[in-house]
């Protein structure tokens, strides 16, 4: 099954903009990410079983790309937690803040939580995803709760 890249592009850009931000934490970068991934896909002669393998590719594409793009730029482009959270606009001034705390994890935590609680993927689609095993996600989502535990107890006692 292949899908005309226009119809991809209106379903999963913004996902994958989303994915990899989270990764790259920046929008120049992820932009590029998000192009860098549907012209994979154009390219490519891959057939495909479902609409939700083709986009468990496209995040698995865009997820590696950002991953190398932060290998080899390593922070040349860093940007403040306000531009992330200008950047990624949410409905709620709370949700920001809450987008802000999460940017600051580690990029391993970021996206599991990205992937688990906004893209609403299960443990194993992630872990066929980022290629790890279940036990790997399940490890991370439990830390990056942890971490993001602490750091909004910490911000409240400081408030």
């Amino acid at each position: 099954m292949r899908e005309p890249v226009e119809d991809l592009i209106r379903q999963h850009q913004k996902h994958l903009f989303a994915a990899a931000f989270s990764v790259c934490q920046n929008a120049s970068d992820a932009d590029d990410v998000v192009q860098d991934t549907f012209l994979k896909y154009h390219l490519s002669k891959k057939e495909f079983s479902s609409p939700e393998h083709i986009k468990a590719w496209l995040l698995r594409v865009a997820i590696n790309k950002a991953k190398d793009i932060n290998r080899r730029t390593w922070r040349w482009n860093t940007v403040s937690l306000e531009e992330v959270a200008q950047t990624l606009t949410t409905e709620q001034s709370e949700d920001t803040w809450l987008l802000a705390e999460v940017m600051k994890l580690p990029a391993k935590y970021r996206i599991v939580l990205h992937l688990f609680y906004y893209e609403d993927y299960s443990v194993a689609e992630i872990a066929n995803i980022l290629k790890v095993s279940d036990g790997s996600v399940k490890t991370r989502l439990s830390r990056a709760r942890s971490m993001l535990k602490n750091n909004l107890e910490e911000d409240l006692v400081y408030e």
